[in-house]
């Protein structure tokens, strides 16, 4: 900003074909891997050597700069057959994401052994979607120490102080934020649908944007929520969600202390001038427009 504060913007991607874009337009890092592209469109699991060579290839090609990958989060609107999942009347609300790979352990640990083996090639940080309970974040992390545990009796390298983070997508992660906060090393926002979950509509219903306001003020209040929570257990807010590029947002995202954007590579200049040309040196100001957007 133009009072000296840092914010890093870096790139959503859904696979390789969107690295290079990420690379042109000098993304600051990787805010969001979407690892489905891995598993889609094809008739079985993907081995642990075809998702290391592509984790791998990513954290290389950012050249040192922070990749967040995210784990699995099959189910709602992206499903694979052999997945052999039960049919759901509301896929988006059942068993997705970690639900999923706690369920299917040994397809979550080949992942996590695939994510590990490439953090030792840069800077790679793990994400977990859809987190709802402590439990859950407990027993990703009990995993995690296994199959840690695995590589280092093999003697396969990687780094034992890789980042391990959490989505806060859904209105239990909010409530929860503060307890979160103490149990991984960042958070990362998403909005679409933590706006889901919240307003209760789903995102492939073709009325969503008629019946949906935008910039709805419990979404809002809920994303200034997260951030006390996470700065007051010295951890750092991530938003990878569409509002995260909606230009009209940026001071006020930045006035609740989001640490960092990750929009889409062809967002992510727009948004970098955005900040650069913001001065966030006025407390009172600051504070006058959180209370004037948030009715606080």
């Amino acid at each position: 900003t133009r009072d000296g504060r840092e914010v890093e913007v870096y790139a959503n991607i859904g696979g390789l074909t969107d690295l290079n874009s990420a690379i042109e337009n000098d993304a600051g890092g990787i805010g969001l891997l979407r690892t489905e592209f891995l598993y889609l469109q094809r008739d079985s699991f993907p081995d642990e050597e075809e998702l290391f060579y592509n984790y791998r290839r990513v954290v290389e090609d950012m050249k040192g700069k922070r990749v967040v990958i995210r784990t699995l989060d099959i189910g709602a609107d992206k499903t694979a057959d052999y997945f052999c999942l039960d049919k759901e009347d509301n896929p988006a609300m059942g068993v997705r994401a970690v639900r999923l790979c706690l369920r299917r352990q040994d397809i979550f640990r080949t992942q996590l052994r695939a994510l590990l083996r490439a953090s030792a090639y840069g800077k790679l940080a793990l994400l977990i979607p859809m987190i709802i309970d402590l439990d859950e974040v407990y027993r990703v992390k009990d995993i995690i120490h296994k199959v840690k545990d695995e590589l280092v009796n093999k003697h396969i390298p990687f780094d034992n102080d890789v980042e391990f983070g959490v989505m806060i997508e859904t209105p239990a992660a909010v409530m929860i934020s503060d307890l979160l906060a103490q149990e991984v090393d960042f958070f990362s926002i998403g909005t679409n649908d933590l706006e889901q979950y919240t307003l209760a509509i789903d995102r492939q219903n073709p009325n969503y944007e008629t019946v949906v306001p935008p910039n709805h003020l419990a979404v809002l209040r809920m994303i200034k929520l997260v951030c006390d929570n996470a700065h007051n257990h010295g951890i750092k807010v991530c938003m990878c969600g569409e509002l995260g590029s909606d230009l009209s947002l940026t001071e006020i995202l930045l006035d609740m202390q989001i640490d960092a954007l990750s929009v889409s590579p062809p967002q992510i200049l727009p948004v970098r001038r955005m900040i650069r040309s913001l001065n966030l040196s006025d407390r009172r100001q600051v504070h006058s427009n959180i209370q004037r957007v948030l009715h606080y």
